[in-house]
């Protein structure tokens, strides 16, 4: 069996046999972080396409990690950064991002909901999904990604504040929609 230090030299080389199994192995992964960013599995799947072409066009500039993460848990991030900006550059190509710099984020009402309920991965995915476009984009980036309002600010071309607002009316939304999932939930039960 191949050690994935070998399949990465593989695809380095140009093997498509060493290609083939990283496209397989982070397909799924890979489709999983690009649907975050849009709903549309269609798209979904041609920039999963198009990240793997540009991580087999620059796979050479992949470093491994000296410190205790496996390579194939470095090689997931990078995979994962990739496939990120693939799908911001995506979305940035597609709409013009609106400037909000007027609007003070503390000005935003905060719903508060004291209830626990047990919701499932899909049904977090599901109410991200009813998010707008920007919303989503930008939950992502700095909730899920971790990316600071300063890298959202330069990746999609908006001011700081701007993020910071979108960032408050995504949570507000969320909000919204977990209320009204948790009322629905409780009519049906």
């Amino acid at each position: 069996m191949l050690k994935f230090e070998d399949v990465i030299s593989g695809c380095a080389k140009n093997d498509n046999k060493s290609k083939e199994m990283v496209y397989k192995s982070f397909y799924g992964y890979l489709i999983a972080v690009i649907l975050r960013y849009t709903n549309n599995k269609t798209e979904a799947e041609e920039l999963v396409n198009d990240t793997f072409i540009k991580i087999f066009k620059s796979i050479h500039q992949f470093v491994p990690p000296k410190e205790m993460v496996t390579i194939e848990r470095s090689f997931k991030a990078w995979t994962a950064k990739i496939a990120s900006r693939t799908a911001i550059d995506f979305l940035r190509s597609r709409r013009s991002f609106l400037s909000i710099d007027d609007i003070d984020e503390h000005s935003q009402p905060i719903t508060h909901i004291n209830v626990i309920t047990d919701l499932n991965v899909k049904d977090i995915l599901k109410l991200l999904d009813d998010l707008p476009e920007l919303h989503r984009l930008i939950f992502n980036l700095y909730e899920i990604e971790g990316f600071s309002h300063q890298e959202i600010s330069k990746l999609i071309n908006i001011p700081e504040s701007s993020s910071r607002v979108y960032l408050v009316r995504a949570k507000q939304k969320l909000r919204e929609l977990y209320a009204k999932t948790l009322i629905s939930n409780y009519e049906t039960n």
